[in-house]
């Protein structure tokens, strides 16, 4: 069997004790074993990121270009044996791996140029014969910690970033998907980066995870998961000392709204995609379907016809639309909230049901909820797997209203033909992004992502805006001679 070690100081470091890794759509096979790390192997690796960080911070922009463009176009290069591993170890459909392999090529080749354009500002002083000038610089040591359910993609939006702006980084991936973080690392090493500048530390959040958090060395936190981790870490960064930066994408209960004057079609297909895609294991997921009463009926109706014909097998097989939940734990979960909805009086429409395949998985059958209300645990809490719920409601200003009546704001859609809901949907939803006609699911990588309320907290991640977090503005002043 297989066995990967961390990566520390430019080195592959065994740990003394190691993880198995479990294909989802095969729990009888075994990926590999992954080492997991200590707190020991964490201050191993922040001392490593520290002492690389004055040279690395200094490199050209040129050498940091070059590294990362390399690394970008190896991970292109090998998009289907990327999305393979992923898919395997993850469980979302090999095209959805293959693509999410992809991105993250995509997001190193995006960054590499912006080692190219960061910029500063020249200014004149108010006070005569002075000049200002404000630069950004790197921060120091970041520590990353990554969630399992985009085991490539947000890894590559982390550490791209944190490299092009002249950071040295720390990253700990989930410990569920610790293999396709592992190749990436394994990439940007052998693309040129200077030993400690990248450092892998696998395995638990309750030692690593607290290991980075707790070093006075590691000058930022940049973290993806769930809303009760993120505030632990974040009054943690805050007590720390000194005080680290902290970045926070957490969870979401993004509402789909569908109007009357839809494209049913359209709505349909957005839906869809949006609430059972990747198994529903999305932040952005459509949990909430919020359509208009005329309209009600025929959508669900619609719904249901679309979202039997979705084939729920294993995740490497031809034709599969939705591979298995991603562990025992998350399937446990589903389930539960498939029996609290019940409870609550809403009704299961359709699905829900433990699937039996040709391999031991976690198959579920994508669940429909209706006849739920808003002030329900099941349209109120992220399940976090392929389960939605469809809300009545009479009109645009109910749907808007209860769209937004959620501690969470990180995506919300709209299926309309009328371009006044729109552009009042656009201007008055309270979430970070918004789709109109789209899945809630399904961004860009170059344009900034992330939420308001408890979804999110700090600056945006990818695109030009990552630079809010991954660097730091120095103001000088000279005298002119």
């Amino acid at each position: 069997m297989a066995v990967f070690s961390n990566f520390i100081g430019g080195e592959q470091v065994a740990g003394t004790q190691t993880v198995r890794n479990i294909n989802p759509s095969n729990t009888d096979e075994v990926i590999g074993e992954f080492a997991s790390g200590t707190a020991a192997d964490v201050a191993t690796a922040v001392a490593a990121a520290k002492a690389a960080f004055p040279a690395w911070s200094r490199t050209t922009p040129q050498e940091r270009y070059d590294i990362l463009k390399k690394a970008s176009d190896e991970v292109l290069a090998r998009k289907e044996e990327l999305g393979r591993i992923l898919s395997r170890e993850e469980g979302k459909i090999l095209a959805e791996g293959i693509g999410e392999a992809a991105r993250a090529g995509q997001i190193l080749a995006f960054f590499a140029g912006e080692c190219l354009r960061l910029a500063g500002e020249n200014v004149p002083s108010v006070r005569p014969g002075i000049g200002v000038e404000m630069t950004r610089e790197a921060i120091g040591v970041v520590a990353l910690i990554t969630p399992w359910n985009f085991p490539i993609a947000i890894p590559a939006w982390k550490i791209a970033p944190a490299l092009a702006y002249g950071n040295c980084v720390v990253i700990k991936p989930a410990e569920l998907v610790p293999h396709s973080t592992w190749a990436l690392v394994d990439i940007l090493h052998r693309s040129g980066l200077p030993k400690g500048v990248l450092n892998l530390v696998m395995g638990k959040g309750s030692v690593v995870g607290q290991a980075m958090l707790e070093h006075p060395d590691v000058a930022a936190l940049s973290f993806t998961g769930s809303v009760a981790t993120g505030r632990k870490l974040a009054a943690a960064c805050v007590a720390a000392n000194p005080m680290k930066k902290f970045q926070l994408e957490m969870g979401g209960k993004n509402p789909l709204v569908i109007l009357d004057d839809a494209d049913l079609e359209v709505a349909v297909a957005s839906a869809a995609n949006g609430a059972f895609f990747s198994t529903g294991q999305r932040c952005t997921a459509s949990s909430r379907l919020i359509v208009t009463e005329k309209v009600h009926n025929r959508f669900v109706d619609a719904l249901t016809e679309k979202v039997k014909a979705l084939v729920v097998d294993d995740a490497l097989k031809l034709g599969s639309h939705i591979g298995p939940v991603v562990d025992q734990a998350q399937f446990d979960q589903d389930e539960r909230y498939l029996e609290i909805g019940r409870k609550e009086g809403a009704k299961l429409h359709w699905g829900g049901e433990r699937l039996n395949r040709a391999t031991p998985g976690f198959y579920l059958q994508p669940a429909l909820f209706t006849e739920v209300g808003n002030s329900m645990r099941i349209a109120r809490e992220e399940i976090f797997g392929p389960v939605a719920a469809v809300i009545r409601v009479k009109d645009y200003d109910e749907a808007l209203a209860v769209a937004n009546d959620t501690e969470f704001g990180l995506s919300a859609g709209i299926c309309t033909t009328n371009l006044k809901y729109a552009t009042h949907f656009k201007r008055n939803s309270e979430a970070g992004m918004v789709m109109v006609n789209l899945p809630t699911a399904g961004v860009d990588y170059h344009v900034p992502f992330g939420g308001r309320k408890a979804s999110s907290f700090g600056p945006r991640e990818q695109g030009a805006y990552a630079r809010e977090f991954y660097t730091m503005v120095k103001t000088s002043y000279t005298l002119a001679g």
